[in-house]
């Protein structure tokens, strides 16, 4: 007995799963220690400054933004799972 694979349906959702990629370049001024503590806690600084916008302290050089939409299946088992509970929870109301 052959068997085929299962062909995944699309599902009409109002959710889906998207790549995102943003690439910020800006200018900061900002004390010498603070740049240098852990990679995480700069991280979140700088996406902090960035959302409070240009102002004397921050000059934006670069900004980019991309999104687009991916097949589901191509997103981690946890997203995956997710995103039933998403669909789910939309059903029950």
């Amino acid at each position: 007995m052959k068997l085929t694979p299962v062909e995944h349906q699309p599902i009409d959702s109002e959710f889906a799963v998207y790549d995102c990629e943003i690439r910020l370049k800006f200018r900061l001024i900002e004390e010498k220690q603070v740049l240098v503590s852990d990679r995480e806690r700069l991280l979140e600084m700088l996406l902090d400054a960035f959302s409070y916008g240009a102002d004397e302290f921050l000059e934006p050089v670069n900004v980019q933004v991309e999104a687009a939409e991916v097949p589901e299946m191509q997103a981690s088992p946890q997203m995956r799972r997710q995103l039933i509970r998403l669909r789910n929870a939309r059903e029950v109301v």
